[in-house]
């Protein structure tokens, strides 16, 4: 069986037969990753690179076994025989570097917020015999965006519930309004993992158990995301329909104490919420220690949630909060997943303040909108080469398709500033200011971890705004 984790192989088919393509004399070739112009969202957060950089590129990456498996694979699948692989340049990397990598990769700080089309991350090769590595990388860095993709999707939703809080409600409970409920949804565990932890950056609500293991393994996070006890239709519906409110109670005196969250449409949620809860098990809800959280999970999300909120608020009592704003009596709360999407959060949260609702009295979970319904174009991600050395003199590099300004690429050796004005800005190595992206991979080893708590507050600092 060949190793699945071998660096040669994580790679695209045609980058096998790059090494003889460059300007003969080639000995550094520089290139850039950053979220194009046309990207849905103004500001992309930068996280993940440190998850590729441990779990696929330090240490001893290139060894002869994974050369020869390569290499087998590369001559029938490539074609061409002897001299398609480039045998010697691996040996050179296994026998002179022991296997490590020689490459430096630059990137601004995880969790930064850096507007489009700017530069996110740079890598070289350190060796002048590798000038054909740093874009044999591409294809795993420039996985990236999956990760920096959720990030930015959750921290738009994030911008949006702080807003409607700072207006209407209590912005202490911000970090638990946003749920990811997307591990099914998911294209495989480790997507899950990797972008369940990027939603963590912004909220500390989970259901992604694989967001905690890749928080763990990858940033030694510690417990980062939580949850509390839920039903799920299977274990309301298992009890029959004629049954449901045995159902309910169920849940109420399994969890006597804290919060609990209960489906609560699988028949009726106008009869859950007004006669099952509302009038049956009244008196349970209100005599309990905590919350009880009621989820409708079918429906138009803004009928949905008003309809609920009006049902529960005749039942249960209403007070206003200190901005002014109805709450539902703090025994009873809503959480919405169905039908959530940033567009629909923004929409629904707008409709609750004027007819004044409290963002208070409902919380949001999201499944595969959140780690599914997105792709590379959703920031518009690219890797391209900006610059040469040739015969030791450097060259700018770019690409300017005749039709597609958008596409057009930057040149020459790039760092990331901050501007006059305060904005980040990408300029030429020898422009004035510091460059915000450091040193974070070199020959093999990692020279910079950032904390999950730092990454977190990066990523909270400032405002989010959908174009």
């Amino acid at each position: 069986m060949t190793n699945d984790n071998n660096i040669i192989l994580h790679s695209d088919s045609y980058k096998l037969s790059h090494y003889k393509q460059y300007q003969p004399g080639t000995t550094k070739v520089r290139s850039y990753f950053e979220s194009r112009i046309g990207a849905l969202y103004p500001e992309t957060v930068f996280f993940g690179l440190q998850y590729f950089l441990r779990k696929y590129l330090q240490g001893r990456v290139v060894t002869p076994d994974k050369i020869a498996a390569a290499e087998s694979i590369a001559r029938i699948h490539l074609g061409g025989g002897q001299g398609t692989f480039n045998r010697a340049g691996w040996e050179h990397i296994e026998k002179k570097y022991n296997g490590f990598l020689p490459v430096e990769i630059r990137a601004v700080p995880e969790g930064t917020r850096v507007p489009t089309s700017n530069v996110l991350m740079t890598i070289e090769n350190t060796d002048d015999e590798c000038y054909w590595l740093t874009n044999y990388l591409e294809t795993l860095l420039v996985q990236v965006w999956y990760p920096s993709t959720v990030a930015t999707v959750s921290n738009y939703v994030y911008q949006k519930i702080r807003e409607n809080l700072d207006a209407t409600g209590d912005p202490s409970g911000l970090p638990f309004k946003f749920h990811d409920f997307g591990f099914r949804g998911a294209s495989c565990p480790e997507a899950a993992g990797i972008g369940g932890l990027a939603h963590l950056v912004n909220f500390s609500g989970t259901n992604t158990l694989a967001a905690l293991t890749t928080g763990i393994n990858y940033y030694d996070s510690g417990i980062c995301g939580f949850s509390i006890p839920s039903s799920e239709h299977s274990t309301i519906t298992s009890w029959g329909k004629d049954h449901e409110l045995d159902a309910f109670r169920n849940m109420l005196d399994q969890y006597p104490e804290g919060l609990v969250a209960c489906v609560s449409d699988s028949y009726d949620i106008g009869h859950a919420c007004s006669q099952l809860w509302g009038t049956d098990l009244k008196q349970k809800i209100l005599d309990r220690k905590g919350t009880l959280i009621v989820r409708p999970d079918s429906g138009d999300i803004v009928a949905t949630v008003i309809f609920c909120l009006n049902k529960l608020g005749a039942k249960f009592g209403t007070y206003l909060n200190a901005k002014g704003f109805r709450c539902l009596n703090d025994h009873v709360r809503l959480i919405q997943g169905d039908g959530c999407m940033p567009q629909t959060i923004s929409l629904l949260l707008e409709a609750l303040k004027a007819k004044t609702w409290s963002g208070d009295n409902i919380t949001f979970g999201m499944g595969g909108g959140l780690l599914q319904r997105l792709n590379r174009d959703t920031q518009v991600f690219a890797f391209k080469c900006c610059s040469t050395t040739v015969d030791g003199v450097d060259h700018d590099v770019w690409k300017d398709p005749v039709g597609a300004p958008e596409k057009a690429s930057k040149r020459g050796i790039l760092k990331l500033v901050y501007n006059d004005a305060g904005a980040l800005t990408t300029v030429a190595q020898d422009a004035p200011g510091e460059d915000v992206m450091r040193t974070v991979f070199r020959n093999g080893e990692i020279t910079q971890l950032d904390t999950f708590d730092e990454i977190r507050k990066r990523a909270q600092s400032s405002s989010l705004v959908l174009t």
